[in-house]
């Protein structure tokens, strides 16, 4: 654990020792509990440096090893983590401290062995959810060149070869999942897709990958966005087979926050590596431009914030969520950050990055800082089966410090100290 300071290291070992590690999962909760402080340390977590690198060295504090991050029991390739180390990329470029470097690379020493293998990871699943930590990899064989990296790269890259798509060429979410497009899919997949084209393909084979990463945005927009509102379904069943699709276009009943917060964190990092001269990032700012203008229309006038379901705010048991809000606040102020956006609609992102710091955060007495009232999870189908109901969605449990909404808090509050 040489990449925590001692002052972490120590309260660290007193979390673990006390079995509080795993209590910071509570349901329905403001903080958790905050930690006696070692009187010579002073704070654990500084409260005079930027939101960005607070948030990271609280998440680092509550997850000493960067495999631990989103309340892993154990070692597993799952995408939180991801997300949280993506900030910590941007974090580590910044401050240029080693300890944030060192974390991000302790998540591909451990979950890839050195012949390339992940840990848990299957691709007979195909499962796009599994390609996101694949950013990792990409940063971390860019600065490192091991092998075991690079083929592990290679590996998630045939996933896309082989993953089940619709008639139009819609990836899948997983192979469990026949014939459904997820909005969550774009993001888990789309950013790794073409990040990876830019990395290492050349000629023809860049241009049909990139043609395919837009492809996919398409077919989005084609089935999922709802006309009345602008606002995106969170899935589409193809075959409309599935007890939650519509039985006319197959779309999902609700617009779940996360799920469109998941697509517009898709579109402004697949842009990153989209050629400037490729005719689909026109597109795709178009796209952007159409859904920032919807999220805006159903953001919280008094508190910026946005609500688990998005269009009933007013309705029993609906709740400003983090997640979502954090994924919306990092969407439109990297959107006018890099010109994708007019600067009006900064705003906006200001109104709910406020919001959520009055609101969704608290900060422990020894600095550490919490994410309150995240979704932990939701979804479609599966075992008990979810109906995508309004009931469901606002069901679903609830706790604090989830690394889906950590992360994007990360992204966002450097975009707001740039």
């Amino acid at each position: 654990m040489n990449f925590i300071n001692n002052k972490i290291k120590a309260y660290a070992v007193a979390i673990l020792g006390s079995g509080m590690f795993l209590a910071c999962a509570q349901t329905k909760s403001v903080a958790s509990k905050p930690a006696t402080e070692n009187s010579k340390s002073g704070k654990i977590v500084p409260t005079n440096l930027k939101w960005s690198e607070r948030m990271l060295l609280s998440e680092i504090n509550r997850f000493p090893e960067s495999w631990m991050l989103d309340f892993s029991k154990s070692p597993k390739w799952t995408y939180p983590s991801a997300i949280v180390l993506d900030g910590a990329e941007q974090v580590y470029a910044k401050t240029g401290k080693k300890e944030y470097y060192e974390y991000i690379s302790s998540f591909g020493e451990k979950l890839v062995k050195e012949d390339g293998s992940i840990l848990t990871y299957e691709l007979d699943k195909y499962n796009i959810d599994l390609l996101n930590s694949g950013n990792v990899l990409l940063y971390l064989y860019e600065k490192e060149k091991k092998e075991k990296y690079l083929k592990a790269l290679k590996m998630l890259r045939s996933q896309i070869d082989g993953q089940p798509r619709t008639s139009e060429g819609g990836f899948w979410h997983k192979k469990i999942y026949p014939s459904q497009m997820w909005l969550d899919g774009l993001y888990m997949g789309q950013p790794f897709y073409a990040h990876y084209t830019k990395d290492f393909a050349k000629g023809a084979d860049a241009t049909k990958a990139y043609n395919d990463v837009v492809l996919q945005f398409d077919l989005i927009q084609k089935h999922l966005v709802d006309k009345k509102t602008g606002l995106l379904y969170h899935a589409w069943d193809e075959s409309k087979e599935q007890a939650w699709a519509n039985k006319e276009n197959g779309v999902s009943p609700n617009f779940w926050g996360r799920a469109m917060g998941w697509y517009g964190m898709a579109m402004v990092d697949v842009l990153d590596y989209l050629p400037k001269d490729h005719p689909g990032r026109a597109k795709l700012i178009s796209y952007l431009k159409s859904y920032t203008d919807a999220i805006i229309k159903v953001q919280d006038k008094d508190n910026g914030l946005w609500y688990q379901v998005l269009d009933k705010a007013g309705e029993k048991g609906n709740y400003t969520e983090a997640t979502a809000s954090s994924m919306f606040v990092y969407t439109i102020i990297k959107s006018v950050n890099n010109g994708y956006l007019p600067k009006s609609y900064k705003a906006a992102a200001k109104k709910g990055y406020d919001g959520i710091i009055k609101n969704l955060i608290s900060v422990d007495e020894n600095g550490v800082v919490n994410l309150n009232k995240c979704c932990a999870v939701a979804g479609l189908g599966g075992k008990p089966y979810r109906d995508g109901s309004y009931e469901y969605y606002v069901n679903e449990e609830i706790r604090s410090n989830d690394a889906k909404g950590t992360g994007p808090f990360i992204l966002a509050s450097i975009e707001f100290e740039k």
